[in-house]
């Protein structure tokens, strides 16, 4: 008995030891086994991995683009009145070099007050800045002025469209005026536009009610729906303060310094 017992189970032994080494010999000789060398390739595996392009055959975009934007195209009724303005900008030629417009200004009262025109060239000294250089034509209650501008403008660190611009010439001799605004997505289409802009006079200029020094501060905060991209009505609030001699030209005539109001308007661009 101990022999017959003992016997299956040394066949089952040696029969997977057998098993293993049969298999550990299949891998071993496989391992050994040489591979098929990749081809190099040919003459033409490489023409057809690298066509030939004929000169232009890849399309690029035109050299000459615009785009006009209205920025602000706003109205208001408050205790002092009601009012319209508008803040608008465009820009013709290639992605270096451009022609830079730039304009705003209000009617109130059933006349029109204070607006200004910036003719500019511009050119690109980064992919966020530009250089700009040419005239500014103010128009409004007094006398005509035209002055010489030049300035930079850009997107600075936080996505921050700034624009900082000196204008030279003129009663005021020159003038610094900075503006900065931010866009902020509360949604896909709804965007909260926060901005400031602020002046600086070296002289007076009674006759436009600017004096000398820090003269006008506009903050304002604005809330859009894009109806589409180019298309977008807002509600929003601004203050207008102004300081200094500016502030006391402005009460001499019977205004005051300071002006809070609610705006609504639409914002587009083509």
């Amino acid at each position: 008995m101990p022999t017959t017992a003992t016997a299956p189970s040394d066949a089952g032994t040696h029969g997977a030891h057998g098993a293993h080494d049969e298999h550990a010999g299949h891998g071993a000789a496989a391992m050994q086994a040489p591979r098929e060398p990749i081809p190099e390739p040919t003459a033409a595996d490489l023409a057809a991995a690298f066509p030939t392009l004929a000169p232009h055959a890849m399309e690029h975009a035109p050299g000459f683009n615009s785009l006009v934007l209205f920025d602000h195209l706003e109205a208001w009724d408050n205790a002092h009145g009601s009012g319209q303005s508008w803040v608008a900008k465009g820009w013709f030629g290639g992605d270096i070099d451009r022609l830079w417009l730039r304009s705003e200004g209000q009617r109130s009262g059933g006349r029109l007050g204070g607006w200004s025109l910036d003719a500019l060239y511009g050119h690109a000294i980064s992919p966020w800045w530009d250089v700009v250089g040419g005239v500014r034509h103010d128009g409004g209650d007094a006398a005509g002025l035209t002055r010489a501008a030049i300035g930079v403008q850009g997107l600075a660190p936080y996505k921050f469209e700034f624009a900082a611009t000196a204008y030279l010439g003129g009663p005021r001799r020159a003038e610094l005026a900075v503006e900065a605004e931010y866009s902020l997505l509360l949604s896909n289409r709804l965007i909260l536009q926060p901005s400031l802009a602020a002046s600086l006079a070296a002289d007076s200029d009674p006759r436009r009610g600017v004096g000398s020094g820090l003269g006008h501060v506009e903050a304002g905060l604005r809330l859009r729906y894009e109806i589409t991209r180019r298309f977008a009505p807002y509600v929003g609030f601004v203050h207008e303060r102004r300081f200094g001699r500016t502030a006391g030209l402005h009460r001499d005539a019977g205004e005051s310094p300071r002006d809070s109001r609610w705006v609504a308007g639409v914002r587009f661009w083509f």
